[in-house]
């Protein structure tokens, strides 16, 4: 029964995780300097899941990941961005066909919105899962009590 509130805790931290990268896209959506240095605007970031949970009691045991998820990677999307003419604006192009456009980052707002609405439901499903296997647990002490 314990394994099962390790399986829903890594959910719950994987996506905590998920939230927080979007809402880190979505506090971005009209950024168009990137913090690494490099030219252009910020990239959309995805967090990849992963089977296992390396931290889990099952892992140090049997040399494997153990029950649960983690985040495996949180990545930038390669897709291009958006181009808004704007000649005034201190990043617009200088020259060439696209001059006096600018790029903004490839986030989409109603998909990052649909995707933390998965993230929050995927949670309140732990959540429960949780409760669940507390009240489990608490019944099969009280009958061997």
């Amino acid at each position: 029964m314990f394994g099962s509130l390790e399986i829903s805790t890594s959910a719950l931290i994987a996506q905590r995780v998920r939230m927080d990268v979007i809402s880190g896209n979505l506090a971005n959506t009209h950024t168009t300097r990137r913090l690494d240095g490099q030219p252009g605007p910020f990239r959309r970031h995805m967090v990849a899941f992963a089977t296992g949970n390396p931290g889990a009691t099952a892992a140090r045991d049997s040399g494997g990941m153990g029950p649960g998820v983690h985040v495996a990677a949180v990545e930038e999307d390669p897709s291009p961005g958006r181009f808004v003419l704007d000649p005034s604006h201190p990043d617009a192009i200088k020259s060439g066909p696209m001059a006096g456009h600018v790029e903004y980052p490839n986030i989409d707002i109603a998909s990052e919105m649909v995707d933390a609405i998965e993230a929050s439901r995927a949670y309140e499903a732990n959540i429960t899962a949780i409760d669940v296997t507390k009240s489990m647990i608490s019944t099969s002490l009280r009958l061997l009590a």
